[in-house]
């Protein structure tokens, strides 16, 4: 498993029953998990005094219960890069901690390059890969359906003093902007991408990833160079094994291109256990 270890603003304290108990920054969490199906005893004084708790509902969703004086958001640091997180729908905080080891990946595949080579963030989220990107010294086109995604990606940007930077911050579906880019020939040297388990379609219709990612890979496989650096796929749907996804690359890109591809979980340091939580899988080409 690749660990994401080198936190200081970020510290999965305990996981029990259930539940992630979480530093952020000065705040601390609690958020459900399901994959957390042992008990940890609880013993951490935090347990009892979170800033904030995520409830789920029996309904679907759920709330957050705030203390007074919670701020309503803050910053975290990565190494040099700065990011706004804050309580939002369905427990999340706009930052998946444990994606700071494909940052790394990315970072030392650029920093190994003559020149700036060209990168396309899909499901770009709220920005971490485009910022470690942009401060390794690549040019970025950042693609989210999402607009306020891709503002919240920009204030990150310019909390890391990265505004400057090559980047190109598109709001659009990420099928209709690649079936785009084949047509008007644009190329890139690394795309990175993390689709969501369930999305639509080009022509509005639901699919699910299981039985669209191939599809989707060999189709972003078209606007790579001739020679490209890397590919990076992310996925937190339970049904895709790294194997699964390993032999997915390794099917749509290794005949066009050679290169090896590897893949593995990821996953969280649990301090008062020193367990590690997994938290997804990751498949990586690489030439």
């Amino acid at each position: 498993m690749k660990i994401a270890d080198l936190w200081t603003d970020y510290e999965l304290i305990d996981a029990s029953r259930g539940r992630r108990l979480e530093r952020w920054g000065e705040v601390v969490l609690i958020r459900p998990d399901p994959l957390i199906l042992w008990d940890s005893g609880e013993q951490n004084p935090l347990w009892t005094k979170p800033h904030a708790v995520y409830h789920r509902s029996k309904s679907g969703g759920g709330r957050w219960e705030q203390k007074i004086g919670t701020p309503e958001a803050w910053p975290v640091k990565y190494e040099n890069l700065t990011f706004r997180v804050k309580p939002m729908g369905f427990k999340h905080t706009g930052l998946f901690p444990e994606q700071a080891v494909n940052w790394d990946f990315a970072q030392k595949k650029i920093t190994a390059c003559q020149t700036p080579p060209k990168i396309l963030n899909l499901f770009a989220y709220t920005g971490g890969a485009t910022l470690a990107c942009l401060q390794a010294g690549a040019e970025v086109t950042h693609v989210d359906a999402s607009k306020g995604m891709v503002t919240w990606a920009k204030e990150n940007a310019k909390l890391s003093g990265l505004s400057d930077r090559p980047v190109r911050w598109l709001v659009d579906d990420c099928i209709k902007f690649i079936e785009r880019e084949i047509r008007r020939g644009s190329r890139y040297d690394a795309i990175i991408m993390d689709p969501p388990s369930y999305g639509r379609g080009p022509g509005g219709e639901v699919w699910k990833l299981e039985d669209q990612l191939f599809d989707l890979v060999a189709l972003c496989a078209k606007c790579l160079t001739e020679k490209p650096l890397f590919f990076v796929l992310n996925s937190y749907t339970a049904g895709l094994s790294p194997a699964v996804m390993q032999y997915l690359l390794s099917t749509a890109l290794t005949g066009s291109f050679g290169g090896q591809v590897s893949a593995d979980e990821i996953g969280l340091p649990v301090t008062e256990s020193r367990l590690v939580l997994p938290c997804g899988s990751t498949a990586i080409w690489e030439s």
